[in-house]
């Protein structure tokens, strides 16, 4: 256990029952609440930003302004001169944090003193963190606690004890502030409340987990220690609380630390975590290649930023919307598209810009990946900060120049629901940044395409394109497998692997169950990895199972055509409000006492799709329930010939993706796989 002593300049007691408002207190009251102040004596409670640099020349206000001036030198002199021992709050969560990191002084723009702090945060292991968009390290609860670390380390000793959001403990975001804390305190302890919402946390007995605040985002109490004398690395104590609100509150009131059931963690690199993890299955998954590495050039997915203008449903729709578009005046394009306001990067006349400096052009007419299974049409120009405000051309240029495909990844399943992990598809076409429910999307193409913009670029593979791999990762698939590597296509896998049959054999390793429940925790916060086999057989099995997967998945397999569905009562077609509704095989159908021998999905009240498996309606792609999802992202329109076709196909391709996924844990024998 330890203490939590105060700074010697902070009042010993400050109770309500002060007589701050000259209302009276008994003899009794006087002695147990009140406190008598002499000579100048002041409440040391000091109006300031936290935040900020203590300024040790302060411009001096006159009048009734005087006093903010004397406020402000007050909180200074503690900033700089005074031992704070303990630093205690519930500091604001706001990834739009208002406590700028940048500021320009003198016409030069530098960091401001929470910036600089900060700085240390993005490095990990003497290293940059390398990550391409860091910006929840400008979170307002991690400058606090950055700000209250700092503090600390000035005194020499003392407590720094935060509720904040409990996003830092494992997020591989944040694992050089993980490393920092760890080398600044002597002690930490993280009482882990959960109750996030976005996460759908639930309790391990499956029951219902609920936030101590009003609130989604989960949060804890973190307490840090430095001993006076002694230097880190820390001991890292970790407890949790599941359940109701009321249960957690019950709880933490009889809560003591000395007394609380704590278990120690030994946080290692590469990421530091703050969470209970199986160290030898970490140091398993660590030692496989990360995606990554694996495919050198990706990005995210397109944000176009304005979906009801520029995703449509069929090539026509965008085409004769994207010329309407061009030519109306700014405030009536405005109005008719619900485009809303402008901002930072999407304006309504740079978008109309955009278009006009193209032509249009129908062959900027493109499909794009917006949901699983679920493809739509888009107009791409691949001009930044145009029709489509993030097009990532560096990257998407390369699913438009030729034949390609590509993987699409989330990096965190825990975003999406803490359900077993689910973020991996394939495509042919550019992808959009939410294919998933949450957390956004990475794409990794296969081949990479010489830029027409560039004058031709040679490469030396006779097609035009070269592989997306990298070099020490192939050397290394030929050393396993032995194998001898060719530049594209696939090869005979008995003396030679091409590009495509690693690509299957990763797809086929991503929709393995058995590697989604053995490394769930990492893949719960991290992309996944790949682990290599020296089994040639086993190789080979993968590339196969892969290579159907993928055919599936986009929409090519010949298997799709094998209808398990039916439609069998006509009618208006129309995907109504309150629908779909599932009725499982067994249950009677609606206005009659008959069971049902198939699933049934109703789109509206006599209409339904028949013979869809139980499995396959509640399988989930991306946190998506894909058949239910299909169908409710057409809400108030009708269903066509073509919906018809499409939605049957998807139904085969899950059915099959689940019996693919069941011959991909047959065919390897064990894990960690060999």
């Amino acid at each position: 256990g330890f203490e939590l002593l105060m700074a010697p300049y902070a009042v010993a007691h400050l109770k309500l029952g002060m007589q701050l408002a000259g209302q009276d207190l008994t003899e009794a009251q006087q002695k147990t609440w009140a406190y008598n102040f002499s000579g100048d004596e002041r409440v040391n409670v000091f109006l300031t930003n936290t935040l900020g640099e203590a300024e040790r020349k302060v411009e001096t206000l006159f009048g009734p302004f005087r006093i903010i001036t004397e406020e402000a030198k007050a909180a200074a002199r503690v900033k700089q001169e005074m031992p704070v021992l303990v630093v205690l709050g519930n500091p604001p969560y706001s990834g739009h944090s208002a406590n700028r990191s940048w500021e320009v002084k003198n016409g030069k723009r530098q960091r401001t003193f929470i910036g600089k702090l900060l700085q240390d945060y993005y490095q990990v292991d003497g290293k940059p963190l390398g990550e391409r968009n860091p910006k929840w390290l400008q979170d307002d609860y991690v400058k606090f606690i950055r700000w209250g670390q700092w503090r600390i380390e000035q005194t020499g000793g003392g407590v720094l004890a935060f509720i904040t959001n409990h996003g830092y403990l494992d997020n591989p975001t944040f694992r050089g502030m993980r490393q920092q804390l760890m080398n600044a305190f002597t002690d930490i302890y993280i009482l882990d409340l959960h109750g996030n919402t976005k996460k759908k946390e639930v309790a391990p007995d499956g029951s219902k987990d609920e936030n101590v605040f009003d609130i989604q985002q989960g949060v804890s109490i973190g307490i840090f220690v430095k001993e006076p004398g002694k230097n880190g690395p820390a001991k890292v104590h970790h407890a949790e609380l599941w359940g109701s609100q009321n249960e957690k509150y019950k709880r933490l009131r009889a809560a003591d630390i000395r007394k609380t059931k704590w278990s120690t963690l030994g946080p290692s690199g590469p990421y530091y975590l703050f969470t209970p993890k199986d160290t030898q299955l970490l140091s398993e998954f660590s030692c496989a290649w990360k995606v990554t590495d694996v495919f050198p050039v990706n990005s995210a997915g397109i944000v176009t930023a304005r979906d009801s203008l520029t995703v449509g449903w069929s090539p026509d729709e965008i085409w004769e919307r994207v010329n309407d578009f061009a030519e109306m005046p700014q405030e009536e394009a405005r109005e008719k598209y619900a485009l809303g306001d402008d901002v930072r990067d999407w304006k309504v006349h740079l978008a109309q810009a955009d278009v006009q400096s193209s032509g249009p052009d129908r062959k900027k007419v493109m499909p794009v990946l917006y949901r699983p299974l679920d493809e739509r049409f888009t107009y791409y120009t691949g001009t930044t900060r145009g029709l489509i405000c993030m097009p990532r051309r560096d990257v998407m240029r390369h699913m438009l120049t030729g034949d390609n495909v590509a993987i699409t990844v989330g990096r965190a399943g825990q975003v999406i629901d803490q359900r077993e992990w689910n973020i991996v598809f394939s495509t042919r076409c550019i992808t959009d940044f939410n294919v998933f429910r949450r957390g956004g999307t990475q794409l990794f193409p296969l081949y990479l395409y010489p830029d027409p913009a560039a004058n031709g670029e040679l490469f030396a593979n006779g097609s035009g394109r070269h592989v997306n791999l990298k070099a020490e990762f192939i050397a290394q698939v030929e050393e396993k497998t032995g194998l001898q590597f060719i530049d594209d296509g696939t090869g005979d896998l008995e003396k030679t692997l091409g590009p495509e049959d690693v690509f299957h054999y990763i797809y086929a390793v991503f929709h393995s169950p058995a590697y989604r429940e053995r490394y769930a925790e990492f893949l719960k916060i991290d992309f996944p990895r790949v682990p290599l086999t020296s089994d040639c057989g086993l190789f080979r099995r993968l590339c196969g199972l892969g290579g159907e997967l993928v055919a599936l998945h986009v929409m090519e397999s010949p298997a799709l055509g094998n209808k398990i569905t039916s439609f069998p009562v006509a009618g208006v077609n129309r995907m109504e409000k309150r629908f779909p509704k599932y009725f499982p095989p067994g249950e009677s159908a609606p206005g009659s006492a008959d069971p049902i021998e198939k699933g049934r999905v109703y789109i509206n009240e006599s209409q339904y799709f028949d013979g869809v498996p139980p499995e396959v309606w509640e399988f989930r792609v991306g946190g998506y329930q894909v058949c239910d999802k299909w169908l409710k992202d057409r809400r108030g329109r009708s269903i066509s010939f073509d919906d018809y076709e499409h939605y049957c196909k998807i139904v085969v391709a899950l059915n099959d993706t689940i019996r693919l996924m069941s011959e991909i844990d047959e065919a390897i024998a064990s894990w960690p796989i060999q």
